[in-house]
């Protein structure tokens, strides 16, 4: 079959060939964030899609043992003392035999942070006001409290609608 018409379809198929992630290869392949998750489902249950990424995995061929390769940079990093790299060669010799548990969530403190806070901006400063407020009810059950992070709520949409103007 040669290569799909649709960019899209190849980019995704090229993309998750490499990362057997279907959320990522179609944010990749130009899906947006919000519709990627369901985008890559539906591209995976595709005919032409499976049988593109099955053909691009019989095209490549490497001399490489990879599972070896990875297992010496694993305990290079671990007598070495670089844990980060350590686990991340512990990462990909767990994809390489088969153990895809891609997206199971951040390995550490600081990558679930930088996850939040990407989460938080994308739901708005508004709707992250509400969560909080169910969240944390007894943070907020001062009036005065209350008041002022209304008050600054309506001074920022003050300067956001300053900047449209």
């Amino acid at each position: 079959m040669p290569r799909l018409e649709k960019d899209k379809y190849e980019n995704f198929c090229q993309h998750y060939f490499i990362s057997h992630n279907a959320t990522k290869s179609a944010i990749a392949a130009g899906y947006s964030e919000k519709s990627a998750y369901n985008q890559g489902y539906e591209l995976l249950k595709r005919p032409e899609i499976q049988e593109r990424i099955e053909e691009l995995s019989n095209e490549v061929t490497t001399d490489v043992d990879v599972i070896s390769e990875l297992e010496k940079q694993y305990e290079q990093a671990k007598i070495n003392g670089h844990g980060q790299t350590a686990l991340k060669a512990l990462e990909l010799l767990s994809r390489v035999r088969g153990n895809n548990q891609e997206d199971a969530g951040p390995v550490d403190m600081e990558a679930l942070e930088d996850r939040v806070k990407n989460a938080m901006y994308t739901i708005g400063k508004e709707k992250m006001f509400e969560l909080f407020l169910q969240t944390f009810p007894e943070i907020f059950e001062e009036e005065e409290q209350l008041e002022v992070v209304e008050q600054v709520m309506e001074e920022d949409r003050a300067i956001l609608e300053q900047l449209d103007d």
